[in-house]
């Protein structure tokens, strides 16, 4: 039986960041099942009595200190929760700040929301703007303004573009469009016609048969479309297409979509709008 564990993310905001980085460092013990919970907003003393109370009565109902990652900014309500609960209690922002303030002798702003909030409206309105975009342009259903996309990901239907896509826009403000290769380019052996002004922007996506076929029998169950067969043909003349129009390709397979797009930025050199 594996050993299990409760994992709150607790924060004045939306939590994200705590997530971010406590999974990050969670993902490093893989034997351990952990049972996560986040708690945001946590920004006035009832919420921090509340916060504290369920924290409490986990420990207890466990048997075990809770394990407690949190990105609370006001060091009053961090050392509250810190104090006052039965947990391995984790602040990234007191971890980080202190160091970081006597290195650049500044004190902090100690304000809340900066990472996720709308403080940067530039860059608020780029993450918008781009999700907005990748919606519109999702699996090839509108060609116009394509010419505004950084990037235009093609790859047979369900090799992971539409994911990609809305992640490049959320993560970093990346106007990324997506555009399905089809049996009928196969037999052309030619790019959609759409698709040869923006040569340069295309970044190809592939997939192992084996999976692709398992991904697509969840959604059409015993159809050609799912077929093994088929999905080895597609793949197969996909990579065919990419190799010969000079398209760069990724192997989806065993990759995160973090992994996935981090790569696509890194290989096509795009430039990202949100940090």
């Amino acid at each position: 039986m594996p050993i299990r564990r409760t994992v709150f993310f607790v924060s004045d905001r939306t939590g994200i960041t705590a997530e971010m980085l406590g999974n990050s460092l969670l993902s490093q013990f893989e034997e351990i099942e952990f049972s996560r919970i986040t708690i945001p907003f946590v920004d006035s003393p009832d919420k921090v009595t509340s916060v504290i109370k369920q924290i409490n009565e986990t420990a207890e109902r466990e048997g075990r200190p809770a394990i407690v990652f949190s990105s609370i900014v006001d060091d009053a309500v961090s050392d509250s929760v810190r104090r006052n609960t039965n947990a391995l209690s984790l602040d990234f922002f007191q971890v980080f700040i202190g160091p970081l303030e006597t290195e650049l002798g500044a004190k902090s702003s100690h304000a809340a929301g900066r990472s996720h909030g709308i403080a940067n409206s530039h860059e608020y309105f780029a993450r918008m703007d781009a999700i907005n975009f990748a919606q519109a342009h999702d699996d090839g259903a509108a060609i116009r303004e394509l010419g505004r996309a950084e990037v235009i990901l093609v790859g047979v239907s369900r090799c992971g573009k539409t994911p990609t896509s809305l992640y490049l826009a959320m993560q970093f403000g990346i106007r990324a469009a997506n555009f399905p290769l089809t049996p009928d380019d196969f037999v052309d052996r030619a790019l959609p016609r759409s698709l040869r002004p923006y040569k340069e922007r295309l970044f190809g996506l592939t997939i192992n048969a084996e999976r692709l076929h398992k991904i697509r029998d969840e959604r059409r169950p015993n159809s050609p479309y799912s077929a093994l067969d088929n999905c080895r043909y597609e793949v197969r003349e996909c990579e065919k297409l990419m190799q010969t129009e000079g398209v760069p390709t990724l192997d989806t397979t065993q990759k995160s979509i973090e992994e996935i797009a981090t790569t696509i930025i890194y290989q096509a050199k795009l430039q990202r709008h949100v940090y």
